[in-house]
């Protein structure tokens, strides 16, 4: 006879393990991970008092937002207009700001609370940009405006996340430790407004702050600025106030950086670009004899290699037009050791010579000597030796190698260990460098016809890549005639720069000085120049903009 007990127990396991198998089930139907990332800001839902307050007698504004958020930087960012002695004080009440007015108000003033970027989501950082709170505690509320556009002043691109703000001319001065309490960013287009201003006269200014910045203040050696050099009276609403943002040159010389390198060689770093440098070692005298002096292209960096590595220490002067600018100090340890290997660079391009170029090598470290014999050339494998190694005239680092160079061909330029030896008998390992000659028809040529509009100014043509790095550049004064050839082809973008004190490259501006950054103009549409191609084109110069 069954167990009726047993089966008893079996049915209720079986709903039990049934239950839990649907509780499971259900427990593991969770809403999906990921999704898109949350972009948005948080988002005000409501203001008390009510913005554009009139009246106003309060001593608290609370203002409360659709998710939580916190407060950041707010020191930096917050600011009331007018100034107050007492700064209002912020405090985060779960989704509310509390904003909470500790001095006393003027009368029929308005107020305008700059929040700027003090308020962003707790998860992702949405930041909420030109939050502002009006009130007035008067009758009327100031409503004039300004507005307009920031550009880059050498790129012509529009500047987003510049400050733009004004400054009454009674108290005009970027240069001070004050930052302004009537400002606004600009949006992606670069455009900006700010409202609710009183009639007056103002300058206006706009910065672009360097990464780590912040603080709304000026600093001359990181920040770039634009200015509007008159004051503008504020009586109307103003459109269209547009300012160009340049970096100023510093006005003092500075060494940036300075060091003395593990291989031996001292390299300095300047912050300006020297027009006439010179390097002398002044203490010991007889270390400056038989030393190597090298420059960038900008002379802004120097490198220098002593052959008498015997020193202490050593003083440097860095001199510019025959003026002593600074004399900086090295040490040393006798015993410390240093690290000399020759590397060798070249000038081929994805394994492609230039056709217009001959072969050229720069070396790590200036060379002292050369044994050709130690090179080997091989042309699609077969040995050449109707090479010719030849050293640059001027720069100690550079040799060049010339062969009559033909298409088609595998080469394989093998420098034998000891091929180059430098100071301190510095010698390269073996290395082989394998290229091909880049067919002619791989280049192009573009005739421009420029008609200038002023033949009593200068003005500078340049070539430019889609990345906007000058190619080539040509001087101009009259209508002429600029031939643009052997560049490989692509497409290019034309800039013309109008060149005011005649010195072949572009000026910057200068605030203190009052003066703008020379002016350019942009061919913008790029030219795309097809290879084995020659085109000839119109370039009509327009008049500066005024």
């Amino acid at each position: 006879m069954p167990n009726l007990k047993d089966h008893y127990f079996n049915l209720k396991n079986l709903a039990v393990i049934v239950t839990l198998l649907l509780l499971f089930g259900c427990a593991s139907m969770q809403t999906p991970q990921g999704g898109p990332k949350d972009t948005k800001p948080p988002k005000v839902l409501s203001m008390t008092p009510k913005n554009q307050t009139r009246n106003f007698n309060a001593k608290k504004i609370v203002i409360e937002f659709d998710e939580y958020f916190n407060l950041k930087d707010e020191f930096k960012e917050f600011s009331i207009s007018p100034d107050q002695e007492k700064v209002p004080e912020l405090k985060k009440r779960q989704k509310r700001l509390e904003i909470i007015l500790k001095d006393s108000l003027e009368k029929n003033t308005t107020y305008t609370l700059n929040f700027g970027k003090s308020i962003a989501d707790v998860n992702e950082g949405n930041v909420v940009k030109n939050l502002s709170y009006v009130f007035s505690t008067g009758p009327d509320i100031d409503s004039l405006s300004i507005s307009g556009k920031v550009i880059n002043s050498l790129s012509d691109e529009p500047e987003k996340e510049v400050t733009v703000f004004i400054l009454p001319v009674e108290r005009d001065t970027i240069f001070g430790k004050k930052r302004p309490s009537i400002y606004t960013t600009t949006d992606s287009a670069g455009t900006y407004k700010l409202s609710n201003l009183r009639k007056g006269t103002y300058k206006v200014y706009a910065i672009k702050e360097s990464t780590g910045g912040g603080d709304k203040i000026y600093q001359q050696i990181s920040d770039e600025v634009g200015f509007i050099k008159e004051p503008i009276v504020i009586d109307k609403n103003l459109e269209n106030i547009n300012l160009q943002i340049f970096k100023e040159l510093p006005p003092e010389f500075r060494v940036l950086d300075r060091k003395l390198n593990n291989d031996g060689s001292i390299s300095i770093i300047f912050n300006q670009q020297l027009k006439r440098p010179k390097i002398t070692v002044t203490d010991p005298p007889a270390v400056d004899i038989g030393k190597y002096v090298h420059f960038t292209k900008n002379n802004d960096t120097a490198k220098i290699w002593l052959n008498d590595m015997s020193f202490d220490s050593v003083k440097v002067a860095v001199e510019d037009q025959g003026k002593l600018l600074q004399t900086l100090n090295f040490t040393r340890g006798k015993k410390d050791t240093y690290t000399r290997e020759i590397t060798v660079s070249d000038n081929l391009t994805g394994g492609k010579l230039n056709p217009f170029q001959q072969l050229t090598l720069t070396s790590s470290f200036p060379i002292t000597a050369a044994d050709p014999t130690k090179i080997t050339l091989l042309e699609d494998s077969v040995k050449r030796t109707n090479f010719e190694l030849v050293k640059d005239s001027t720069d100690f680092l550079k040799y060049y190698i010339k062969y009559p160079w033909k298409n088609k061909k595998n080469y394989d330029l093998k420098l034998g260990a000891g091929a180059f030896t430098a100071i301190f008998n510095a010698k390269n390992k073996d290395l082989t460098k394998r290229f091909t000659l880049e067919s002619q028809d791989a280049y192009t040529t573009l005739i421009l016809n420029v008609t200038v509009p002023d033949t009593s100014k200068r003005y500078v043509v340049q070539f430019l890549n889609e990345k906007k790095d000058v190619i080539k550049s040509f001087p101009v004064s009259k209508n002429s005639k600029i031939t643009f050839s052997k560049y490989p082809a692509g497409k290019y973008m034309l800039r013309v720069i109008y060149d005011e004190n005649k010195n072949g490259i572009w000026d910057t501006g200068n605030v203190k000085e009052g003066y703008q950054p020379e002016k350019v103009w942009y061919l913008k549409a790029l030219m795309d120049l097809k290879p084995n191609w020659e085109r000839e084109d119109p370039l009509v110069i327009p008049p500066p903009t005024q």
